[in-house]
């Protein structure tokens, strides 16, 4: 018969619900009560009850408003190389509209952040080594050293090593010139300006954490045999492996840790992951200067997407809910999105350096007004981010989170009808926060936890409940009503002149073309 596993029994701190109250609107909903029960797993068999039966969880007002969660992650660019001359936002110090700070370089001298019209950049070498020097006990001055360091081409174009489009630019920062969609919907929606990487690592890390909240390596198909592996399972030679089943389909590799669709599916709550066709910056070959173009797709599991090799996701018969961004774009046009979809780019919209900058923000602006032009659009949430800084200068020290996190600060950008007119959040956040608001909406309060959900493994925390983590419930005003849709040019003019006046700056974008998801 199946075993039973309770859910956990988490209690969101008071203090958060006057918080969110506090940003409302007067008689703004009051925090809603609801009991969480046990609930079987069809995957699991055997008869073990875990925890405690039933308990009561406080759920953020007005919060199962959004029936359709989409997060949105493209890559490489810090916090401050997107929005660092952003209004009311934590940017880079000024005085006059000239940076305070200079950053030393390899040799004697420094270099200021300044104005980077290019279209494609280089950034600079972005792995956890990188991240521990560019951050430098909080001095917060190691990113043009590091650039430095970096020798020739690298193998895994987004590997750490990269030397990225050979410029030295990590202290370069795009305004509203080069990137209006983004500051547009900055402006008109809510942008996090204390949104960190997860872990101190690459893309890999990432996105591993995007969907499961770690990132580990493990022995076998046990989930115990899982050991913490910031840079994820690659690091431990896993790499052969997965090319070798790409190859020849005999291999099986098994990130055999849990992942928050095991709960999605044991609450009966869709789910999609999508992925654009094209090609993905890897190689098989560590020591390899160059590689033919990998091909991606939604079959094809990778860096990007990982979800393939999940053996929950394989356990729960789930492999055809990675599907190709076709189907995004088809189900936001029928009104029929999952609940929860996540979306990641090709290389060429990707804005990992050296692609298109003006590029991906039009396969993003795409993106977003197919959901904003779907009739579920009065009931979804857009989460957008990069997965990490690239290289890229920040000038804030993340917060220390169980040895593995928080990495680099990066962009964040909430979108929806009920988020809050031009407001910047300031909480500390991760994409652990879009995992616990996806938790908090469909699944009650559950927690990817060892220890209630049905599938231990050793995972040092519940990154969902570290204190340091906002609530992306503050970004939203569920009482207001519904905000039309903002809809975007994709190749928006990107001179002074089409920018308004509040968010006005010089510099054109160079060579910009934009292209529709493919």
């Amino acid at each position: 018969m199946p075993r039973t596993m309770s859910l956990s029994l988490i209690t969101v701190s008071l203090l958060g619900a006057v918080v969110l109250a506090a940003c409302g609107t007067p008689g703004h909903s009051k925090p809603k009560r609801v009991t969480v029960a046990r609930v079987t797993h069809p995957s699991v068999t055997g008869e073990v009850v875990m925890g405690g039966a039933t308990g009561t969880y406080v759920v953020p007002p007005g919060i199962h408003k959004i029936k359709h969660v989409i997060v949105i992650m493209q890559e490489n660019r810090s916090f401050d190389s997107y929005f660092g001359t952003f209004p009311g936002a934590d940017g880079i110090p000024m005085r006059g509209g000239t940076p305070t700070l200079c950053v030393p370089t390899s040799a004697a001298g420094c270099t200021a952040p300044y104005h980077d019209t290019a279209d494609a950049n280089g950034g600079g070498p972005h792995g956890t080594p990188d991240a521990f020097a560019d951050i430098d006990g909080g001095r917060m001055d190691g990113f043009i050293r590091e650039r430095d360091l970096a020798h020739g081409s690298c193998a895994l174009p987004n590997d750490p090593a990269c030397n990225g489009f050979g410029k030295a630019d990590v202290m370069g920062y795009h305004t509203a010139a080069e990137i209006p969609n983004y500051w547009a919907y900055a402006g008109n929606y809510v942008l996090q300006d204390h949104m960190f990487e997860p872990v101190k690592s690459w893309s890999l890390g990432a996105h591993l954490y995007m969907v499961s909240a770690w990132s580990a390596a493990c022995r076998g198909s046990d989930p115990m045999s899982c050991v913490n592996n910031v840079s994820g399972p690659y690091g431990l030679g896993f790499d052969d492996l997965v090319w070798k089943e790409l190859e020849t389909g005999q291999v099986s590799v098994d990130l055999a840790w849990t992942d928050v669709t095991w709960l999605l599916y044991a609450h009966h709550v869709s789910w999609a992951y999508y992925v654009q066709p094209g090609t993905e910056p890897d190689c098989r070959n560590d020591s390899a200067q160059t590689c033919p173009p990998v091909a991606q797709g939604f079959s094809t599991p990778g860096i990007w997407n990982p979800l393939p090799l999940f053996g929950d996701v394989r356990q729960d018969n789930q492999l055809g809910n990675v599907q190709p961004i076709s189907d995004y774009l088809a189900a936001a046009k029928a009104g029929t999105l999952p609940a929860v979809s996540w979306v990641v780019p090709s290389e060429r919209d990707s804005e990992h350096p050296p692609w298109s900058v003006h590029q991906g923000q039009g396969y993003v602006t795409a993106l977003i007004n197919a959901a904003m032009e779907s009739p579920t659009w009065n009931s979804t949430a857009i989460f957008l981010s990069w997965d990490d800084w690239g290289g890229f200068y920040d000038h804030v020290e993340p917060p220390a989170v169980d040895g593995n996190g928080y990495g680099l600060r990066v962009p964040g950008i909430v979108i929806s009808p009920y988020a809050r007119k031009g407001f910047v959040d300031h909480q500390t956040l991760t994409t652990d926060a879009y995992l616990k608001f996806i938790e908090d909406d469909f699944l009650g309060g559950a927690r990817i936890d060892p220890a209630t959900d049905g599938r231990p493994d050793g995972r040092p925390d519940v990154r969902e409940n570290q204190t340091v983590l906002g609530n992306l419930a503050a970004d939203f005003n569920f009482d207001q009503p519904p905000s039309p849709p903002l809809l975007l040019p994709t190749n928006p003019r990107t001179d002074s002149a089409s920018i308004p006046a509040y968010f006005a700056n010089s510099g054109p974008c160079t060579g910009c073309t934009a292209l529709p998801p493919g």
